[in-house]
């Protein structure tokens, strides 16, 4: 009896994921890949439901369901993982470079090697915006919505700004105690919010605040958080101390940006976004083992290994993604969960229905441009053997991983 084609699709599958877990090395820890996975995701898909790009008239202007409906704050205590995007990123690259000087490479050949991958695909999203946003505004496009889309499309620079900072300060922070940077950004608030000081003096938290969850990173690099004890400390006085600056010290339930509020948990972050983290930081510690059971199956180790090998092309273009659908909506008009305010919950049913379809357009453009972060195919490849050679080539990547 001949297979029917969903059969051959699964059977396919199967044996795909079996060669990608065939070809992994046995020492490698796949929760670390997990999280870092999970990190991505969870901003992609925070970014995609609280990011609205409202039509009014001919203009186009951000807003936030957030901004209309804040009881939906807890969406964002969900879907903001940048800390554990530090904590997995603080640990690999101390133990990448502890690894490196072992073998007497140097640490400009250490760096050069970790940053090639991280800022080669941002060459690509810089060239296609600086093209669009010009022939946007050419072609008569109002300033404000070219400001808007570019904004959005270039926000995930930031973070790649401050990963890069700290992943060339790595050598000078391999012994660093988190609690150092967390005095810091106390130190910060209590001037700015408490004793009315510049708000300037924000911009010290931009490092300072995300150097908490990758120094920890380097802590566990350290073995200082195999226990649970450790993970659970983190956990619960993370959780303890962020409910308590938002019950008593005036700090946004949310822990994204609001727009129209008068204070951000990130743009700079604040006391509450960086203990966030920190409880953060203990509950991904606390799901190693778990993760690392689940991941002994194939198919889920092969999708988080897909992901992985992908992480800065989706986090890069998942915002051009939104802003093409949203563009591309207006040639058929104002459109429920697209175009329109986000100000209750049809909006929100609405915007989970567009979700598909933001994958779908995502998935065009890591088509297009994922190769500025995987590298080319041999042209030496024989046909018979290059699906064994991506294999092994994937293995060879993922064992190089500097993200």
């Amino acid at each position: 009896m001949r297979e029917t084609t969903p059969r051959r699709v699964r059977n396919g599958i199967r044996q795909g994921a079996d060669r990608v877990d065939a070809a992994t090395p046995a020492e490698r820890d796949r929760a670390v890949d997990a999280l870092r996975a999970f990190a991505i995701l969870g901003v992609v898909l925070g970014h995609w439901l609280v990011t609205a790009l409202v039509a009014d008239g001919a203009t186009l202007h951000t807003a936030s369901p957030l901004q209309h409906m804040p009881w939906l704050a807890p969406i964002s205590w969900a879907f903001q993982t940048l800390a554990v995007f530090f904590l997995v990123g603080g640990h690999v690259a101390t133990r990448g470079y502890i690894s490196a000087r072992a073998r007497g490479t140097t640490y400009g050949a250490w760096l050069a090697a970790r940053l090639s991958r991280l800022l080669k695909p941002v060459a690509a999203v810089l060239t296609l915006w600086t093209v669009t946003a010009l022939a946007l505004l050419l072609s008569g496009v109002e300033y404000d919505t070219v400001r808007a889309l570019v904004k959005l499309a270039l926000s995930p620079l930031w973070f790649l700004v401050v990963f890069t900072v700290l992943t060339a300060a790595t050598p000078l922070l391999t012994r660093l105690n988190p609690l150092w940077p967390l005095a810091v950004v106390l130190h910060v608030d209590l001037l700015r919010f408490g004793l009315g000081g510049p708000s300037w003096l924000g911009s010290v938290n931009v490092v300072a605040g995300w150097l908490v969850p990758y120094a920890l990173g380097a802590a566990w690099t350290r073995g200082e958080l195999d226990r649970r004890r450790a993970a659970w400390l983190l956990l619960t006085g993370g959780t303890a101390a962020t409910a308590a600056l938002v019950a008593w010290a005036g700090y946004p339930a949310s822990m994204v940006g609001v727009p129209g509020t008068g204070i951000s948990n990130l743009g700079p972050p604040t006391l509450a976004v960086v203990t966030f983290g920190v409880a953060q930081c203990g509950l991904a510690l606390l799901l190693r083992d778990r993760l690392r059971h689940a991941l002994r199956r194939p198919v889920a180790w092969a999708a988080v290994a897909l992901v992985n090998l992908s992480a800065m092309t989706i986090f890069l273009w998942h915002q051009t993604a939104l802003m093409a659908t949203t563009a591309t909506g207006l040639l058929v008009g104002r459109l429920p969960g697209l175009h329109t305010v986000p100000d209750g919950l049809d909006w929100v049913w609405a915007r989970l229905a567009w979700l598909p379809v933001f994958t779908l357009v995502l998935a065009v453009c890591w088509t297009a441009f994922r190769h500025h972060e995987q590298g080319g195919r041999r042209r030496t490849e024989r046909p018979g053997r290059s699906r064994v050679v991506r294999v092994h080539r994937t293995s060879e990547r993922a064992r190089a991983r500097h993200v």
